[in-house]
C-alpha cells in the first residue's frame, strides 16, 4: 500500500475516533456556573463508560478553580414543600472536592436556603456513590437553583438526576455553623 493511502487512511480513523468520543451537549437550562466556569467543560459522555451521564471537567490545571454544572427552575410548584435533588456522583483525579449543591432565592435574589455539600465531600477517584440535598422552600422563594460542583482538577460525573418533593420525615441539609465572629478586633 502506497505511505499516502495509509497517512490518509490513519487521518480518518483519528477523525472518526475523535467524533466518537466528542461529548454530547448538555440538555437545556443546564449550564455552567459559578466562580471559574471557563476553566471547565461539560456535557453528556456518550462513552460506554460514562453512561450517559452529565459530566463537569478542568480544562485547566489550576487547582483553586471552580464551577457548578447547573440549572434554575421557577420556585410556585415548590413553594411551602420540602424537596430533594438527588443524583448518582463518580470522580476521577478530583483534587479538590465535588458534591452537589441546590440554592433556593427569593424575588430580590436574597438567598433563603442553601446547602452545598462540602462537609460531605467527594475527592480523588471513586466509584458510584448516592448523594443528595434536601431543602425547605419558603413562601417568598422565587427560584431553585441545583447542580454538581468541582473545585481543583479532575472530573465529576452525574447520573441520574432526579428532583422531587418529599415529606417532613427528611431532615434538611444544613451548612456546618461557621466560627463566631469576635467581639473585639485582635491588634
Amino acid at each position: 500500500m502506497k505511505p499516502q493511502y495509509i497517512l490518509a487512511a490513519a487521518a480518518a480513523a483519528t477523525t472518526v475516533l475523535a467524533l466518537a468520543a466528542a461529548p454530547a451537549p448538555l440538555p437545556p437550562n443546564w449550564s455552567l456556573l459559578g466562580q471559574n466556569p471557563d476553566k471547565f467543560t461539560a456535557g453528556i459522555d456518550a462513552s460506554r463508560e460514562g453512561h450517559g451521564a452529565k459530566f463537569l471537567r478542568s480544562a485547566t490545571s489550576d487547582t483553586t478553580a471552580w464551577a457548578s454544572l447547573g440549572q434554575s427552575i421557577l420556585a410556585q410548584r415548590y413553594v411551602g414543600q420540602r424537596v430533594r435533588f438527588r443524583a448518582r456522583l463518580r470522580t476521577a483525579d478530583l483534587t479538590n472536592w465535588a458534591g452537589l449543591w441546590m440554592s433556593v432565592g427569593a424575588r430580590g435574589g436574597a438567598t433563603l436556603a442553601f446547602y452545598n455539600s462540602q462537609d460531605r465531600k467527594t475527592r480523588g477517584t471513586t466509584g458510584w456513590q448516592e448523594r443528595s440535598v434536601v431543602l425547605d422552600v419558603p413562601a417568598d422563594a422565587a427560584m431553585i437553583t441545583f447542580g454538581v460542583i468541582g473545585a481543583g482538577t479532575g472530573q465529576v460525573w452525574m447520573e441520574p438526576v432526579a428532583f422531587e418533593s418529599v415529606g417532613r420525615e427528611v431532615p434538611v441539609d444544613r451548612m456546618p455553623p461557621q466560627a463566631a465572629l469576635p467581639s473585639t478586633p485582635t491588634l
